[in-house]
């Protein structure tokens, strides 16, 4: 039903094109991000998995709103999206053979810097490009969007079926699929190229103007929200695979996709459950399974915590996703660019940053002579979710902004 309205307001073509764009994405970027905590312990390298991880972070607090700004004012999104991709192939075949050539560990943590900058814009720009060429985000963009997850699912299986869970074949697969999203760009429906706008300040280049989007007090709030979720988050793909080894686990990037079976799901019902309920309380529901997917990994047992795993899409797409959207309905559509741009910064950058040196730094108060503490790891990381509920639940309060379309939901 949902892709019968899907084609509505799309061609067929068109419709396979961004499908085949997010599937080929999510595989991508699965490939790399999955399975890399346990590539680099296999190689010697575990004391860098905090600061790896980390690194996404800190690029997302530079390129992401440095592209978006490019993609608003110079260059088609298309085109953008299209050198990242090749920049990001290029970059992750030779942090690969970086890692397996056994390289020094701080070469190997500028390199991973590196690939982090050209991957960071990456979700913000597609998202842009899908959005550009749907009619109406609330009831579409959470399907095609979906095609993303069943990509993610895809990576992993593929990882584990080449036995490359802890190899850096796992890394040469990413930078394959990579050079495939870039020529998937040729294919694309062209987008209008902005136009050159004279006479850029120093922060419109840099897409510091974007900052001007946090005065509304709403879209703070989201923004705020976005980035204290994504605090707890990080912690979620670093040390799970970890914890499942120890419980008996193998193959973890497979086990791991789980997640992504509930993120189809709530994909493909995003649609109406925005139509039915506000965006606040779709939002809210996302934090709340956010609480449970930690408890439930506390409970420290095989199907307790791949329980708590196949919670993680839910928890991860009725917030991340609702706010994409909330977004591309109140933000006026010059902007959307860079206000997608500031969710990347706020969730990949000021969010993951600090929430993978904080996870790394919670893990080792966890950690002793007698092994991993997991119950009080995971039942820590409950906590801070909880808090990020109470404060979503104390400030938010939804305004509608001036000339919204009718067809835009109440906030």
């Amino acid at each position: 039903m949902c892709f019968k309205r899907v084609l509505t307001t799309l061609r067929k073509a068109e419709y396979a094109e961004l499908i085949a764009l997010y599937l080929i994405q999510g595989a991508a970027a699965a490939m790399w991000l999955v399975p890399l905590t346990t590539v680099l312990s296999a190689h010697g390298l575990g004391m860098l998995r905090p600061y790896a991880y980390a690194a996404t972070g800190l690029a997302a607090f530079i390129s992401p709103l440095i592209f978006g700004a490019m993609a608003d004012h110079h260059a088609s999104p298309v085109k953008v999206l299209r050198g990242l991709a090749f920049a990001t192939a290029t970059m992750i075949a030779v942090v690969s053979y970086a890692i397996g050539a056994g390289w020094n560990h701080w070469l190997v943590l500028g390199l991973i810097q590196m690939y982090s900058l050209c991957a960071s814009p990456l979700s913000s720009i597609s998202s842009t490009v899908i959005l550009a060429r749907i009619e109406d985000a609330q009831k579409e963009f959470g399907p095609i969007r979906g095609m993303y997850t069943l990509g993610w699912i895809i990576g992993c299986c593929i990882v584990s079926a080449l036995n490359a869970d802890q190899s850096t074949r796992s890394g040469y697969a990413g930078a394959i699929t990579w050079l495939v999203v870039a020529a998937c760009t040729f294919f694309l429906p062209p987008l209008e190229t902005p136009r050159a706008v004279a006479q850029l300040t120093l922060r419109q280049r840099l897409g510091w103007d974007a900052l001007a989007l946090l005065k509304n007090p709403d879209h703070r709030v989201v923004y705020l929200t976005v980035a204290l979720n994504a605090i707890p988050l990080a912690a979620f793909y670093p040390y799970t695979p970890p914890h499942m080894g120890e419980l008996g686990l193998q193959h973890t990037s497979a086990w791991m996709s789980l997640g992504q079976v509930t993120e189809i799901i709530c994909m493909f019902s995003i649609g109406a459950m925005i139509s039915r309920w506000r965006l606040k309380w779709v939002i809210v529901a996302g934090l709340g399974f956010s609480v449970l997917r930690f408890v439930l990994c506390a409970m420290n047992s095989q199907f307790w915590l791949l329980a708590g795993v196949f919670l993680h899409g839910a928890s991860f797409t009725l917030v991340y996703v609702t706010a994409q959207i909330y977004l591309d309905q109140r933000v006026d559509a010059s902007w959307r660019a860079r206000a997608q741009a500031l969710m990347t910064v706020v969730y990949n950058g000021a969010g993951n940053m600090f929430g993978y040196l904080s996870a790394g730094a919670w893990f080792a108060v966890c950690t002793g002579p007698a092994g991993t503490r997991w119950t009080m790891f995971w039942s820590g990381l409950a906590l801070a979710c909880v808090a990020v509920l109470i404060y979503f639940l104390a400030v938010y309060e939804g305004r509608m902004r001036e000339n919204v379309p009718s067809r835009v939901a109440r906030a």
